[in-house]
């Protein structure tokens, strides 16, 4: 990497830097942790009214952070490798003295008194939190859009949906208004707005980075993990959230510094199947017409690519099982008290999980462990599966969920993602990795998933496909027509 200081006399330029570059020139000195904050608050001042990603901003405590760090450099300080670099937190994730609404009116003014674990452990590291990034009511859904804050729009056509629960996360990666987000992820909330906005998104294995508080820590269904512009910057950030803590019953002991080196490898021999609809989903072909352009490319690394996948059977009702359950675990008690401030479909899936008797319980149970088995069955024959992201491209901001892909009614707002939740039940590890667009320019994703607990090889495999696909360094729009007004 160049040790040559980026031009600060356009306005746009730290903010164009990846995350890894800020990084390297904030601990050579070449960047101050306060100029990096201030050109992406001015980021955030020129784009975030456009899109509502980012809300509830705490500039006072910001600037107060970015400075003590700039004085602490200043006096030889070892501050390690993540000190200076700004990020704004998912709104389902609690953040000491800042407004934390989970997206719900019955949160609209809540202020916590503790951070979460994953947050602790950013301020730990010294990142600069600058506020919250907008989320669907408590997360559910793949559409960003609440009472609270409203909607937020989708860079590349602001008419359309960014996906969600990440949604307000991965647009403010795509609009260079953050170099890179926290995430979190149950049925595709990590992949499916990485897919939809042209970013990274990776679901980690549950787990790799730990969760607390948590009404429900032995499900392993809900995960944290990085949004990104690449996968570089992806493994940066997954460094700084990872590593065990006790807190977490399922918490990983691997050392998260791994995720710092180097990405590159050769592919060449690697055998990865390539699943069309992962066991019979209707997608769209638009999306199947990117995704299969973007298989074509692998070709290039040497890859052996063959059409196969796994025996998705009981998939659904494992993961709606699962779902049900923690939901009922973390919700219950609102839809008790508080049902005329909750969704339809917040009353609705929680009711489900409220409704499951032991019988429903054990036999989901016993369909997601013949699934896992099933999955480290095929894995051992292919290092990678590659699939769709999404069944279907972005939609419009004004649908809750696709009503029907391909003529086939979808019976719920969760149904349309089964092409992510499919994969979040077998406890493998997966990715969003930009592949093209659609006619129309919409973005579309290409999912890869790995071996058990093997985030390493996904983030490789995504580095060099990144390195090959002409479409990777595609900006937005949005974006783009702002840039031409400076």
């Amino acid at each position: 990497m160049s040790d040559v200081r980026p031009s600060s006399s356009q306005a746009t330029s730290i903010v164009e830097l990846g995350a890894c570059e800020i990084a390297h020139f904030l601990s050579i000195r070449a960047l101050g942790a306060s100029e990096v904050l201030e050109a992406f608050l001015a980021q955030i001042e020129r784009i975030n009214p456009l899109v509502n990603a980012i809300v509830s901003l705490e500039l006072e405590d910001a600037r107060k952070m970015a400075s003590q760090i700039d004085r602490r450099r200043v006096l030889g300080d070892d501050l390690g490798l993540f000190a200076g670099l700004p990020i704004a937190i998912k709104d389902l994730q609690a953040t000491r003295g800042m407004r934390t609404t989970f997206g719900s009116p019955i949160y609209r003014n809540f202020v916590p008194d503790v951070d979460s674990l994953m947050v602790q452990r950013l301020r730990a590291h010294g990142f600069v939190i600058v506020g919250k990034t907008n989320v669907p009511e408590f997360g559910l859904g793949s559409q960003t859009f609440n009472p609270v804050f409203g909607a937020t729009a989708n860079p590349w056509d602001l008419a359309f949906t960014c996906g969600g629960s990440s949604g307000g996360a991965a647009v403010a990666v795509a609009t260079r208004m953050m170099p890179f987000a926290d995430g979190t992820d149950v049925g595709g909330s990590l992949r499916n707005p990485g897919a939809f906005n042209h970013v990274f998104g990776l679901r980690p294995s549950p787990g790799r980075v730990p969760n607390h508080p948590t009404t429900h820590p032995w499900s392993g269904l809900g995960v944290t993990g990085p949004i990104a512009r690449d996968a570089a910057d992806a493994a940066l950030l997954l460094a700084a959230m990872a590593g065990a803590d006790t807190r977490d019953p399922l918490s990983i002991t691997e050392d998260s510094v791994r995720f710092t080196a180097p990405l590159e490898r050769d592919f060449r021999g690697v055998r990865i199947a390539y699943s069309k609809t992962l066991g019979g989903l209707p997608v769209d072909p638009r999306v199947t017409t990117v995704v299969e352009a973007g298989i074509k490319l692998l070709s290039g690394l040497g890859c052996i690519v063959e059409e196969a996948e796994p025996d998705f059977s009981g998939a659904d009702e494992a993961f709606e099982m699962q779902r049900g359950l923690d939901l009922a675990a973390r919700l219950g008690s609102l839809l008790a008290n508080h049902r005329s401030q909750l969704k339809d479909t917040a009353i609705w899936n929680i009711e489900q999980g409220l409704a499951l008797d032991v019988t429903a319980v054990l036999k989901g149970y016993a369909a997601r462990t013949a699934l896992y088995h099933r999955m480290c069955a095929f894995m051992s024959t292919y290092e990678f599966l590659l699939a769709p992201v999404s069944q279907v491209p972005p939609f419009e901001l004004s649908c809750p969920y696709p009503q029907a892909i391909n003529g086939v009614a979808m019976q719920s707002y969760i149904e349309w993602m089964r092409s992510c939740s499919r994969l979040s039940i077998t406890a493998h590890p997966c990715a969003s990795v930009p592949c093209g667009f659609t006619e129309r320019g919409l973005p579309v994703g290409l999912q890869i998933v790995g071996r058990y607990r093997d985030e390493w090889g996904i983030l490789q495999l995504a580095h060099a496909f990144e390195r090959i696909n002409p479409s990777a360094r595609v900006r937005p729009p949005v974006l783009m027509e702002k840039i031409a007004r400076l």
